[in-house]
């Protein structure tokens, strides 16, 4: 296998300098490529690109700003390898990262995988937080990363490998956004490819955002899951209710109160706790465990309204995804 990394980038020259700067140390010793594709971006990373001429065998293309998914389907289409890794700007490398990865497609080669995502040491307490948040088992069940215990495992873009032969036959990411990475592998299956998680394929992921920023990003990934579940009836579940339910729950919890009824708020208390201590016991940080409510509560809120306003304009409205969502559209 020669491997292509392939790293769309927009408007963040320090991200790509410690990212680049991370796979100028992988503990690899084969030829491996390196392909950033700058998409529209009006501070661009040229002058950091060249920093590396002389470490990483790094190409530069420039194109006009049509999205991660069209920017990573550029990028692919440029690569020398016959085996490419996806990976976000905002993340960091760790030097066995690439070793591990070819450790195990020797051993059990898939045309997809994804790997989990972790959190440094020099991480804010807030991206600390999130990354609790969007990793954990008792939020997301583990499923974005951390288990292949529910379901089939779906390779998220920020770490993501591909065949060059299934990018061929799947032609590559969508235009939604976000959504774009589980329809690619929801369409894999169906052309008969199998998709792994490689738990030791991690990578540091920084997850440039605030809370309001973090609202935005999963308000987003709620609205795109009844899209995904449009197009493929087959793959949907009950699950993905979940943050909505959850939403709806508390609230009828609140409303029981009124009437005397307090076994639904003690539930929610008692997951609340639940929460903060297992944060603690990972984070070893009282602060980051505090956040890690904040984060949650954020995460439900606001996947869970954006699931339903979709699912309603979707479901019940039968209005079409790219005339009812078009901000998830490039």
């Amino acid at each position: 296998m020669h491997f292509s990394f392939i790293i769309p980038v927009y408007n963040r020259p320090d991200e790509i300098d410690e990212l680049l700067e991370s796979l100028s140390k992988l503990d690899y010793n084969k030829p491996f490529e390196v392909v950033v594709v700058e998409d529209g971006s009006k501070i661009d990373c040229r002058s950091v690109i060249e920093k590396y001429k002389g470490k990483l065998n790094v190409s530069y293309f420039y194109k006009d700003n049509s999205g991660p998914g069209d920017s990573r389907n550029f990028g692919m289409q440029k690569a020398q390898g016959n085996y490419y890794i996806i990976l976000d700007s905002d993340c960091i490398i760790p030097e066995q990262y690439l070793k591990k990865v070819e450790e195990y497609l020797n051993v059990e080669y898939v045309d997809c995988f994804g790997g989990p995502d972790a959190a440094l040491d020099t991480f804010s307490d807030v991206q600390k937080a999130i990354n609790f948040s969007m990793t954990s088992f008792l939020t997301t069940g583990g499923i974005r990363g951390g288990s292949e215990k529910i379901g089939k495992f779906q390779p998220r873009s920020f770490n993501m490998g591909l065949s060059a032969k299934a990018f061929q036959a799947s032609k590559g990411f969508g235009n939604i956004h976000p959504g774009e990475d589980p329809d690619l592998s929801i369409r894999l299956w169906k052309l008969g490819y199998k998709t792994r998680l490689i738990s030791e394929a991690y990578v540091f992921h920084k997850r440039r955002i605030d809370w309001n920023k973090f609202f935005i990003q999963v308000n987003k990934f709620g609205k795109a899951r009844p899209i995904l579940n449009f197009w493929h009836p087959e793959y949907k579940k009950l699950t993905f209710w979940f943050p909505t339910l959850f939403l709806f729950g508390f609230i009828v919890s609140i409303l029981l109160t009124v009437f005397g009824v307090y076994i639904g708020i003690e539930v929610y208390l008692f997951y609340i706790i639940v929460l903060f201590f297992s944060s603690l016991f990972v984070t070893k940080s009282i602060k980051i465990a505090t956040y890690s409510i904040i984060a949650v509560i954020i995460q439900f809120y606001g996947y869970g309204i954006g699931f339903f306003k979709s699912f309603w304009n979707i479901n019940v409205l039968k209005r079409a995804p790219e005339e009812a969502h078009p901000e998830l559209f490039f």
